[in-house]
């Protein structure tokens, strides 16, 4: 396994964990168990540090894949910059939790903040996640880029003039 590998497994970690953390949350909310909101917060502190693995790995695999031909150093450009936004909001995430996880363990009344505080900021997590997953996809994948219909036009207009 090679550190482009490595990048891609631990990535869709966060992405994939802020919006089940998220759904496990509003679970909790509506049946009003406080079990249940508890372990949305322990999701989002794990997405946190997976965040935190996504982070560290990028530079590595950037090395390997920013040599490969077809590969725009734009696109990785973008994907990097977005990936500094959502590691800064999912380290943000995290500590909210592991702090309403404490002011709840407490009992303290300020933990129903806390929870409010953390649905805001899973839901900002998830719209940055969206973000950062699409523009890291389209380092290679070309037909999720927006201008893949005109990639696809151009190629089947090639074809139709072969014949």
């Amino acid at each position: 396994m090679n550190d482009v590998h490595f990048h891609l497994v631990v990535t869709h970690l966060p992405i994939v964990g802020v919006l089940i953390g998220f759904l496990v949350l509003l679970t909790g909310y509506f049946t009003k168990s406080p079990q249940v909101k508890t372990t949305a917060l322990g999701i989002f502190i794990f997405s946190a540090l997976a965040a935190i693995a996504a982070f560290y790995t990028g530079e590595a695999a950037e090395d390997i894949v920013e040599n490969l031909q077809g590969i725009s150093e734009t696109l990785i450009h973008t994907h990097e910059e977005q990936a500094e936004l959502f590691y800064i909001m999912m380290l943000i995430l995290g500590g909210a939790s592991l702090v309403t996880m404490f002011i709840q363990y407490k009992k303290s009344t300020f933990a129903k903040y806390g929870f409010i505080v953390v649905l805001l900021l899973s839901v900002s997590s998830i719209v940055m996640s969206k973000f950062v997953g699409t523009s890291g996809g389209e380092i290679i994948h070309a037909e999720i880029r927006n201008d893949a219909n005109n990639l696809i036009q151009l190629d089947s207009h090639n074809d139709s003039n072969d014949d």
